[in-house]
């Protein structure tokens, strides 16, 4: 049985599910190198250009006008439509859930836009209990007011009614607020587009912490105290914290930050604590104890150290693909669980299943893992194009920039090369039995998804990806990554450092590199020094 998912606002994508198993996928802003491109027409092109023969179409969501094009397809072929547009945030559990490899969990959706509900409210929270083949048990809901139109507030009552006499989950619907909204506050304050929240993450850790007015009360947001409107975005409404009106700031330099950083440690400390206390009820609750985090807030690598350290007992998954990227292959996979009844339990091993398996064109100059240790030790920004691409937001070794963690001024080197702001942090790699004698890893063996930030026990070693609050996003190789792991080793025989900075193979405001032309027109219109191609053994280098 053939599936096709599709996700088609921001991080738009589309899979192929052929018998449960992803064979085809595409992220709809590298094919069209728009970043966070809408429709995802592109992808399913793609996949149709070699699959005409499909099943079904799962939508978790879309235009008008792609649904037209869906609906021809099934006038024609007699393709099949479930449509789940509005279920968002049941295709984000779906997706977590699956890869998670746990039989029984609760998984917990943070997320800022899920589904519109009759137009009046959107999905802002959401706890399942999940298991198989594909029951997903509802225990609490909060959404936000999406809709204030006039003769809002006398449907919304009934709405509330509705919702009350109709569900035996716990509802709540009386704010224009939810947790990651209070978190693009200090988003929208440095001038930058609410999906950028990784950036204000960074900008945190420059905060110090005051006396500041509370965000919260009784685990809802305050709604009066703030405002919403196209701040940032002319197409895009965004959240405000209403005393600072004035104080957009859209050049944040090292001159001006404090202000910012101040607030933007406010929204990650209080939003956190959100977290943790709802994570909390819910375990003792229901005594389970293996936890999914998923949505956009679980990219917040900041939150989930906290929530590990914080909760020992609790055994969680953190989604690597958990903006809306990963919902197409959510909708896939529950409707294949739903068709099948399949009870069969797998665990995510790697995300390096975007695009199509191509080999590289034999370009360069012969080039041994050595031989890029060498340029590494030399203090050369090495790109690896390899394999197929990560289908999530993160570079985990097919689309990376290298470079070496032990110089003390690699960030502000590699920035210069990325054009990123100054105040980002860096991430790394590391071999993983060396993980936890450099981190605190809170009783975690492996951290292979670049999902958790850590704080760092040998920073005199690795200063270069060590963030200001003595942390670091780092990735643990093992076998699953093959080339990478055999130049860690090769790099740490010469240096006794088993770690390099990686980040992601692109240029600020670029969307990941896919194809080789793109990564040697990237390489030769960028300070990049050398490409490595490990598949071929070749490099180019300047």
């Amino acid at each position: 049985m053939k599936i096709v998912g599709v996700t088609g606002y921001h991080d738009s994508s589309a899979v192929l599910l052929q018998d449960g198993e992803i064979k085809l996928f595409f992220k709809e802003e590298r094919l069209v190198r728009q970043k966070r491109a809408l429709t995802a027409v592109s992808s399913v092109d793609e996949i149709l250009k070699h699959h005409k023969d499909i099943d079904y179409f799962a939508l978790c969501d879309h235009h008008d006008s792609e649904y037209t094009f869906y609906k021809s397809y099934k006038r024609i072929f007699g393709t099949e439509i479930k449509d789940y547009t509005s279920s968002h945030h049941l295709c984000h559990a779906s997706q977590a859930f699956y890869n998670s490899g746990f039989e029984n969990c609760l998984v917990f959706v943070i997320d800022r836009n899920g589904a519109a509900i009759e137009g009046l409210v959107r999905e802002a929270e959401t706890v399942f209990e999940a298991s198989y083949p594909c029951n997903f048990r509802t225990l609490h809901k909060n959404y936000w007011i999406h809709n204030t139109e006039k003769g809002f507030y006398d449907k919304f009552p009934t709405l509330l009614n509705k919702f009350n006499n109709q569900t035996k989950f716990s509802f709540n619907a009386d704010s224009n607020m939810s947790i990651v909204k209070v978190y693009e506050s200090a988003t929208t304050l440095i001038g930058q587009c609410p999906l950028e929240n990784g950036k204000t993450m960074g900008l945190a850790s420059y905060g110090k912490d005051k006396q500041f007015i509370n965000f919260f009360q009784n685990n809802r947001p305050v709604d009066n105290l703030f405002l919403h409107d196209n701040f940032v975005v002319d197409y895009v409404e965004s959240t405000l914290f209403k005393e600072y009106e004035n104080n957009i700031n859209f050049d944040l330099r090292k001159d001006n930050y404090q202000f910012y950083a101040d607030y933007a440690y406010q929204v990650q400390k209080q939003t956190q604590e959100q977290v943790l206390d709802m994570v909390s009820q819910w375990v003792r609750k229901t005594g389970i104890k293996q936890v999914c985090i998923t949505g956009g807030y679980a990219l917040n690598v900041v939150c989930n150290e906290y929530l590990i350290r914080n909760l020992p007992e609790v055994e969680f998954y953190f989604e690597p693909l958990a903006d809306d990227t990963g919902n197409s292959i959510g909708a896939a996979m529950l409707l294949h669980r739903s068709l099948t009844q399949d009870n069969t339990r797998t665990k995510l091993k790697h995300t390096f299943f975007h695009g199509k398996n191509v080999k590289p064109k034999n370009i360069g100059n012969d080039c041994t893992t050595q031989d890029i240790v060498r340029h590494l030790i030399n203090q050369k920004t090495v790109a690896v194009y390899n394999g197929m691409a990560e289908a999530g937001p993160r570079a985990l070794g097919n689309r990376s920039i290298l470079f070496d963690a032990r110089n003390p001024n690699a960030k502000e080197i590699v920035n210069i090369i990325k054009q990123r702001e100054w105040y980002r942090p860096f991430a790394g790699f590391i071999l993983k039995e060396y993980f936890q004698e450099y981190f605190e890893t809170h009783g975690l063996d492996k951290s292979e998804f670049m999902t958790i930030s850590f704080s760092c026990k040998r920073t005199n070693v690795i200063p270069g990806i060590v963030h200001v609050d003595n942390s670091c996003r780092i990735q643990t190789v093992d076998d699953e990554i093959p080339h990478m792991k055999e130049l860690l080793l090769n790099f740490y025989d010469e240096t006794g450092c088993p770690a390099l900075l990686n980040t992601s193979f692109n240029l600020a405001g670029d969307p990941l590199i896919e194809t080789q032309e793109e990564a040697i027109e990237c390489f030769y219109r960028s300070q990049l020094e050398v490409l490595w191609f490990p598949e071929i053994g070749k490099c180019l280098t300047k």
